[in-house]
């Protein structure tokens, strides 16, 4: 089965390349079963594009690898990674305070996303700065780790957003796949008569929940997902959800859902 897979591209496939969004484990691991290597690289435009990249010979799956010559990387103290080198742009173009909030008086690049430098070297991220949750109780979450696990091992979801900034716990919206619930429904003779009919059965939340415990065992305490709302419409570009680059627009989907989220935490400590 195995070899079909890379026969499919030609079968003479040295490694792909990806970037530009996260690359779940998951999907590393099983490519690299079928002998297809993916090797992940990270950069921005603002440092001249790449700037770490995983080599064939010194790749960690998880991580963006390590940065190319010229790059320095180093990690803040609040967890931002910072990027410096002859790459770097001088400025964006007539935003003077947009460079001066990006870039420090030392040339240092503020990139927006959390993450961390293993001891091999290896850039590993973890989220981006500005969608970190910080709980009621005060502890930092990541959500892009509960969102990419539950999306990778999921055949039943199509997006996630984890939900809890200020919170005394977090909940998850999701949007289901509609192809593979209802295939699942229909193998159960639950009828349905559209996305927003089978989004709305208790027997599908059911089973998405079950994917969202089955993470949530191998998670603390404090980054569980405690109740998922299913949403009555996947997220599309077209019905502004979604970025032109497939990235969920998280304050458009919190504002278009906010009874549902407020509807959690009814009768609880709320905010700080």
């Amino acid at each position: 089965m195995f070899s079909k897979v890379k026969n499919t591209f030609g079968g003479r496939l040295r490694f792909l390349i990806s970037g530009g969004a996260p690359l779940p484990v998951e999907i590393a691991e099983f490519f690299h079963a079928c002998d297809i290597l993916i090797l992940e690289g990270y950069g921005l435009t603002e440092s001249s594009a790449a700037s770490c990249i995983n080599s064939p010979d010194e790749f960690i799956f998880g991580t963006v690898g390590k940065p190319i010559p010229g790059v320095d990387v180093k990690i803040a103290d609040d967890g931002e990674i910072l990027l410096h080198g002859r790459g770097i742009m001088k400025g964006y173009y007539n935003r003077d305070e947009a460079t001066a909030e990006a870039l420090a008086d030392d040339g240092w690049l503020h990139t927006g996303d959390i993450g961390v430098i293993l001891d091999s070297g290896h850039v590993k991220i973890t989220d981006r700065k500005k969608e970190l949750i910080v709980t009621a109780g005060g502890k930092n979450i990541a959500p892009a780790h509960f969102q990419n696990l539950l999306k990778a091992r999921s055949l039943f979801v199509s997006q996630v957003l984890m939900h809890g900034d200020r919170r005394n716990f977090c909940v998850a919206l999701v949007t289901i796949n509609e192809d593979t619930v209802g295939k699942w429904a229909r193998t159960n003779d639950i009828s349905f008569k559209n996305y927003a009919d089978l989004a709305a059965k208790e027997e599908v939340k059911s089973l998405i929940m079950n994917d969202v415990e089955s993470i949530n065992r191998e998670l603390p305490q404090y980054e569980t997902v405690k109740m998922i709302h299913l949403c009555n419409e996947d997220w599309t570009v077209e019905n502004g959800f979604l970025t032109p680059s497939f990235k969920v627009k998280r304050r458009v989907v919190e504002t278009a859902h906010q009874a549902a989220l407020d509807s959690f935490y009814k009768g609880t400590v709320q905010e700080i």
